[in-house]
């Protein structure tokens, strides 16, 4: 860190689409500002995702309104090079003051004046404002029950990137969310003998009576759906845009040779034990998928459309043996499995802000991303004000909100009565 002071109104910390939204607004309303990036803009997308990768969401719906994907459809999956790519160049269009390659490493709150001194790589930063828009995928998490180290080699989601990467064997998949799904069907396609661990899930058709299933939740209001809805913010969702879209089908995976098996519950040796819970995830993934496409059928109905009848979206596969007769209990090595894949999720990571906004578990607290402690924002979120805000355009909008309570904020402190006009 250096003797360098630098004042601004407000910090941003994090480049990514939550860091490049928040800047966006803040420019629009003439709010100085500064956003810093221990990386590069959007590094995440880069190095933290494996190679294949493309968005979840269409290109017509996974991105900020005021600009396109360059060189995709409109209903393509946008590869994540390109992602990363499009931020930049978002960024660019408004000339976001954006400072990569500075990590952020103190805040603190001044003591008998306003605002907070924040250390830095570049120096010391003294801000009004701070908006953490580091995102929630600081931290890999790897549950603790995992084995130690030895003959399985073991890696996070976030540090595969294919499957020639792992040694020889079959693999253990733990997690069957997004990442979870689409790497086992990735490694399946290659060859590899897969099992996957399966959890909570909610799994939507990826497209019914000829409309992607984001449109479907957007007509449906099914976005706005308010955080804090019981049991939401932990569910996992399992969709993909791999290979031109598909609907996950876990019947269908377990018919092309990938092993289904409950949640992981503990290991012993090389021996591993599932929990006989794999039918009841499966059903209630199956509930969820039946009660969009009910859903999706009234609102024709309630319209009027004229959209395509699909009754063989309501067709499952017989369930498979896996399914019917579950294996609780795994040998390892007699199984030749020689990885094991964690698909188990992120931990945020705050450690730098030391303000009192977070919970016993330190979580933040917050009102759509507006803190406990006054002055401190947060964004990018998993349900930070609906279903939505961990999207793309979702982190758009909550920026917005965000940077409008900034400008009211700043309305505040700058105000004078009649009487204390010079």
């Amino acid at each position: 860190m250096t003797d360098k002071k630098t004042v601004t109104d407000t910090l941003v910390v994090g480049a990514g689409q939550a860091g490049v939204a928040i800047s966006e607004h803040l420019s629009r309303l003439g709010i100085p500002h500064l956003v810093l990036e221990k990386h590069r803009i959007a590094q995440a997308w880069r190095s933290g995702r494996w190679a294949s990768l493309v968005t979840n969401g269409p290109a017509w719906h996974d991105r900020f309104p005021g600009m396109a994907y360059a060189h995709c459809q409109p209903d393509g999956f946008v590869p994540k090079e390109q992602v990363a790519d499009y931020f930049v160049a978002y960024a660019e269009k408004f000339n976001a003051p954006i400072r990569t390659g500075v990590e952020v490493t103190r805040a603190r709150r001044n003591q008998h004046r306003p605002g907070f001194t924040v250390e830095s790589a570049a120096g010391i930063i003294e801000a009004q404002r701070i908006v953490a828009a580091t995102g929630p995928f600081q931290r890999p998490v790897i549950p603790a029950m995992a084995p130690p180290g030895g003959r399985i080699h073991q890696i996070h989601s976030a540090q595969y990137q294919h499957p020639r990467q792992l040694p020889a064997g079959g693999v253990l998949v733990v997690g069957a969310g997004s990442s979870g799904v689409q790497i086992a069907d990735e490694l399946r396609c290659a060859g590899r003998k897969v099992w996957l661990s399966v959890g909570p899930h909610d799994r939507p058709p990826r497209a019914y009576r000829n409309r992607d299933f984001c449109w479907w939740l957007g007509v449906l209001g099914l976005w706005d759906a308010p955080a804090g809805k019981p049991g939401k913010a932990h569910v996992t969702i399992a969709v993909s845009g791999a290979r031109g879209g598909y609907t996950v089908d876990f019947r269908r995976l377990a018919r092309q040779g990938v092993q289904l098996v409950g949640m992981t519950q503990s290991f012993a040796g090389d021996v591993v034990s599932f929990q006989p819970d794999l039918a009841r995830h499966i059903a209630r993934g199956d509930e969820n998928y039946l009660s969009l496409l009910d859903a999706a059928d009234a609102w024709i109905v309630r319209n009027g459309s004229l959209l395509p009848e699909e009754p063989a979206a309501r067709h499952f596969l017989p369930d498979p043996d896996c399914l019917t007769q579950p294996v609780l209990e795994l040998d390892l090595a007699a199984a030749g499995i020689g990885s094991i894949i964690w698909a188990t999720g992120y931990q945020a990571d705050y450690s730098w802000l030391e303000v009192d906004t977070f919970d016993a578990q330190n979580k933040p607290l917050h009102h759509r991303g507006v803190a406990r402690e006054p002055g401190v924002y947060f964004l990018g979120l998993p349900w930070l004000s609906r279903r939505g805000s961990a999207f793309i355009w979702g982190v758009w909008h909550d920026a917005k909100y965000i940077a409008d309570h900034i400008a009211t904020q700043r309305r505040y402190q700058q105000y004078q009565s009649a009487s204390e006009q010079p």
